[in-house]
C-alpha cells in the first residue's frame, strides 16, 4: 500500500486484486450471501480507494482492510434485510387474503399506502427527513447525515421518533 500512495499505479493495481480473496473472506465470515459477495467487494474497493490516504504503513494492511470490508458487508446486510423485510410483508398481503381477488388487494394496498404516504406529511420536518432518507431511500446513517447536514444520532432519534407516531397513528386509524 506504501508503493500505491507513493504514486506506483501498477502496485496499487496489484494490491486491489490481492486484496478481493481477504475482503470475500470477512464477507462470508460476516454472513453475507454468496450472491452479494461481488456488492461487498465492491464498496469494499470503493471505500478504500476514498480513504487509501488514511492507511498507516507502519500497521498491518490486512487488518486495516479487514474493518473496511466488515463494515461494508454489515451495510450490504442491512440493506438487504430492508428489501427482504418488504418482499415478506408483500407476501403476506397477498396471502391472508386467499378468496379475495388480486384487483380489490391491489385497492386495498394502495389505499394503504396513500395512508401511510399523508402520515408521513404530517410529521415534524426533521422526523419526516430521517424517514424519507433512512427508510424511503435506504440511505445509509452516514449518507443520510452527508445529504441533511445533520449527525448521525439526531437522524437515529428523529427515526425512532418517527416510526413510533407512524405506528400509533396507523394502528390508531384501524
Amino acid at each position: 500500500m506504501a508503493a500505491a500512495q507513493a504514486g506506483d499505479q501498477r502496485a496499487y493495481a496489484r494490491l486491489l486484486t490481492a486484496s478481493v480473496a481477504l475482503i470475500r473472506s470477512v464477507a462470508r465470515r460476516q454472513g453475507v450471501p454468496v450472491d452479494t459477495l461481488d456488492d461487498v467487494v465492491q464498496e469494499t474497493l470503493l471505500t478504500v480507494h476514498r480513504v487509501r490516504h488514511t492507511f498507516d504503513p507502519t500497521r498491518s494492511y490486512d487488518a486495516w482492510l479487514s474493518a473496511i470490508a466488515a463494515r461494508r458487508a454489515i451495510d450490504v446486510l442491512r440493506s438487504h434485510g430492508r428489501r427482504e423485510h418488504r418482499e415478506v410483508h408483500d407476501e403476506w398481503a397477498f396471502d391472508t387474503h386467499p378468496d379475495r381477488d388480486d384487483a380489490s388487494v391491489g385497492a386495498e394496498r394502495a389505499q394503504e399506502a396513500r395512508r401511510l404516504r399523508d402520515a408521513i406529511r404530517t410529521l415534524p420536518p426533521g422526523q419526516r427527513e430521517a424517514v424519507e432518507q433512512l427508510g424511503l431511500k435506504e440511505q445509509s446513517l452516514a449518507e443520510a447525515a452527508q445529504h441533511t447536514g445533520r449527525n448521525t444520532g439526531a437522524l437515529k432519534v428523529n427515526l425512532h421518533r418517527a416510526l413510533k407516531t407512524l405506528r400509533d397513528r396507523l394502528h390508531g386509524e384501524s
